[in-house]
């Protein structure tokens, strides 16, 4: 597979070319990847009105993920805007309500960008003893959203979800059909789904938008991302993403990362369907050893190793700091969960001193402190737009009781929230954020 963006940028850092134009380095190396990096030159093309190398590979990755698919250089989190935006261009065209159901896992950029788009939210039922970071939608909590009196205009999943957690994206695509409903899909941390002997891409499930984090899950540079769009979705979708991205994005996109998504292409095409093979497989015997040695484990997120570590007799932060004394870092840890997110990347030397290490550490008594449950009743006080522009002042959190949360996001990493932001903040929530550590937050001024 041909390389455009990538090929044009060697052939103008082996140039030699007087550069007259932005970066201020001038393709003179102090990180080294300096010559590679540019800007919007005659020949470069433009990554929200593309006419040449920029459309060429985005055409190349379409071709890839079958399905119409833009690059973001701002990761998913500009995708997750332009997605919403799109839904709101939507809901005009039909003459129908911006109302929007969600799981309540969504990342804060969900919310930020309901603050400054002013759409309606509704929540979706979440179960008290699942933890904040998931947020499997029922069939039931679905079917609650026939008696809206103004049903939504689109359905908002996230999946995987943090913690490796797959929502039933053909269900909830089918109940959406069914309600004339689009179904957008939050999917940063599944890039990788296309390419497993199934594909379990939420395109290909039947999401009509769905964005995914490539850098998570491919060897991409951190920043870049896909907009996917589903041929079987409405065709001004398509006509506006373009539109819609540039609404929110930097007019200063990183070649760098344009010539990452661009390379990546080649690799995607032609090797990383058979090496996610055999890395799942590697992962599979691994999960199987662990259990074997006493590890209890959750998710079904094939590319996600997550760990409940409790019953293990350690706190997820515990076991990520023994694991860190031996130079392996993981993606996230709170006192219930350890979160690894391997790829073929890694090799399988380093899978095994994964599973090696974790064998090792002696088993303990069980932690039988449980997390408190999270809030199920949750009164929005405020709306989204409103608390922007509201005065605001930071407080311990054992004062916040009854007051209104301001942050829109009380957790980060992972970035998803336990109180939404314009929410009054009730006891069982206080209890929440104290067991996750979270000792200060933001709220309206009284």
């Amino acid at each position: 597979m041909n390389t455009p963006i990538y090929d044009f940028a060697r052939r103008y850092a082996d140039s030699e070319a007087i550069r007259m134009h932005m970066p201020g380095h001038k393709g003179k190396p102090l990180l080294g990847c300096e010559p590679l990096d540019l800007t919007e030159i005659s020949g470069a093309d433009e990554l929200f009105a593309p006419e040449g190398i920029i459309a060429e590979s985005e055409q190349n990755a379409s071709g890839i993920f079958g399905c119409r698919t833009l690059y973001s250089t701002e990761g998913s989190s500009l995708c997750i805007r332009a997605m919403l935006y799109l839904i709101m261009q939507h809901a005009a065209a039909a003459g129908r309500k911006p109302v929007i159901a969600a799981g309540r896992n969504v990342h804060k950029t969900f919310l930020t960008a309901a603050a400054l788009l002013q759409f309606e939210i509704i929540w979706l039922e979440q179960s008290p003893d699942e933890s904040y970071l998931s947020g499997c939608v029922t069939e039931s909590s679905l079917q609650s959203l026939c008696d809206a009196s103004d049903p939504p205009v689109a359905v908002w999943l996230t999946s995987p979800d943090y913690l490796g957690n797959l929502a039933d994206i053909r269900q909830a695509a089918s109940f959406c059909r069914a309600h004339d409903m689009l179904l957008a899909v939050d999917g940063a941390h599944g890039a990788y789904l296309r390419f497993l002997k199934h594909s379990l891409h939420p395109a290909d499930l039947g999401a009509d938008l769905c964005c995914t984090s490539a850098h998570k899950t491919l060897p991409v540079l951190t920043g870049g991302a896909y907009l996917h769009i589903a041929d079987s979705a409405p065709e001004h979708l398509r006509e506006n993403a373009k539109a819609a991205m540039a609404l929110f994005a930097t007019t200063s996109p990183s070649y760098l990362i344009l010539e990452s998504l661009d390379l990546c292409n080649r690799y995607l095409e032609a090797d990383f369907a058979p090496q996610l093979s055999v890395c799942t497989a590697h992962l599979d015997n691994l999960r199987q050893t662990l259990l074997h040695h006493g590890w209890t484990l959750c998710g079904t997120e094939p590319m996600k190793l997550t760990l409940r570590t409790k019953p293990y007799g350690y706190t997820g932060t515990e076991l990520a700091a023994i694991l860190q004394s031996q130079n392996i870092h993981v993606e996230f840890a709170d006192p219930d969960y350890l979160v690894m997110m391997p790829s073929p990347m890694n090799t399988p030397e380093e899978l095994e001193t994964v599973c090696d290490a974790l064998c090792r550490i002696p088993k303990r008594a069980p932690v039988t402190v449980l997390p408190p449950p999270i809030p199920t009743t949750h009164t929005q006080a405020m709306p989204l737009h409103a608390v922007l522009s509201a005065c605001t002042e930071t407080l311990p959190v054992s004062q916040c009781t009854g007051r209104i949360c301001a942050e829109f996001s009380v957790s980060c990493p992972p970035a998803v929230p336990i109180v939404i932001c314009g929410e009054r903040i009730s006891s069982e929530a206080i209890r929440c954020m104290q067991y996750y550590h979270i000792t200060a937050c933001r709220v309206v001024k009284a």
